[in-house]
């Protein structure tokens, strides 16, 4: 059976916070960047909990030692390994129980998806919300908090409806970054392949709290974001005010 974005429904009791990147940060930057910086503020004073959760791309080695050494010093740094990789092993999921920012990396959002259910992700993950966790990501790691999401995880880019849902509609990283973004997230919302949502460009992440988007912020000068919805056969693309980070 063919899933549908009215199959995931939101999760109407999340209340926590959410940076959702559609790019940028230390992935792009390889170091700690302005967005990265304002996660770390909204988990309040000192050094922080901070895991990296490469799930996306299948827990990359490399990927995992760029976030530690933009934040060391900065943050109590970890990694949530599930694929068994050297240095770390299997790592229980339920340490995130523990931390104050999740930040979840780029990569494959259909195979972070299906390997974070088989290994019981999405019910820890909600009682780290009720924890008071802040949740970050870029590009996969936005997606997988929405409903629904742009992708590439299957070669060309398609429509992917079938997210947490912690946060309400649909998702699209790299809006004018990559090639397509922009044409095809239209057209998917336009068709109802996915429902109304939002889009952001590299450097740009959109601010939640309490399932409403309160704020998008750029550490790129003219960073740009979008409400994308649906009007009869046509779509609407409202730019947001974004606020500039230097």
């Amino acid at each position: 059976m063919r899933v549908t974005y009215a199959d995931r429904p939101r999760l109407a009791d999340v209340t926590g916070t959410f940076v959702t990147l559609g790019g940028g940060g230390f992935s792009a930057e390889g170091r700690v960047t302005p967005i990265d910086e304002l996660i770390l503020s909204t988990a309040g004073g000192g050094k922080p909990a901070v895991c990296f959760v490469p799930t996306a791309t299948g827990d990359d080695v490399e990927y995992a030692a760029r976030f530690e050494r933009a934040f060391a010093g900065r943050a109590r740094t970890s990694v949530l390994s599930l694929f068994c990789r050297d240095p770390w092993g299997y790592t229980d999921p339920s340490m995130l129980l523990d931390q104050d920012v999740i930040y979840v990396g780029g990569g494959s959002t259909a195979n972070l998806l299906a390997v974070w259910r088989l290994h019981g992700l999405p019910d820890i993950l909600a009682q780290a919300e009720r924890n008071g966790a802040v949740f970050a990501g870029v590009s996969a790691g936005m997606n997988c908090w929405y409903q629904g999401s742009s992708t590439d995880s299957f070669g060309p880019l398609a429509p992917l409806p079938d997210g947490l849902g912690m946060l309400p509609g649909s998702a699209c990283p790299h809006y004018f970054g990559e090639a397509e973004r922009q044409e095809s997230y239209r057209r998917m919302v336009r068709d109802g392949e996915l429902p109304a949502g939002h889009a952001a460009d590299d450097g740009v992440a959109l601010i939640w709290r309490g399932g409403e988007l309160v704020e998008a912020v750029s550490e790129r000068p003219n960073g740009q974001a979008f409400a994308v919805a649906r009007d009869g056969d046509d779509v609407v693309e409202r730019p947001l005010p974004v606020r500039y980070l230097g």
